[in-house]
């Protein structure tokens, strides 16, 4: 059903309407804002995994408390 839905031909269209959209000077750095949020979804899927472990900072922070 989605075969040939990303064909070169589509790409290239898009990239047209977004430079017309946009224009050359904002092109840029709609590029790098995508890459970020996407970096950032990336990101945000390894998370819980990390998130899962308890960290190691904090029983030494309760220890320095108690004895203060």
């Amino acid at each position: 059903m989605l075969e040939g839905l990303v064909s070169p031909m589509h790409l290239l269209v898009i990239l047209v309407v977004a430079l017309v959209v946009l224009g050359p000077k904002r092109l840029p750095e709609a590029g790098r804002g995508l890459g970020a949020a996407m970096r950032g979804f990336r990101e945000s899927l390894m998370a819980p995994s990390d998130e899962s472990r308890p960290r190691e900072s904090e029983p030494s922070e309760r220890r320095s408390d108690e004895q203060s």
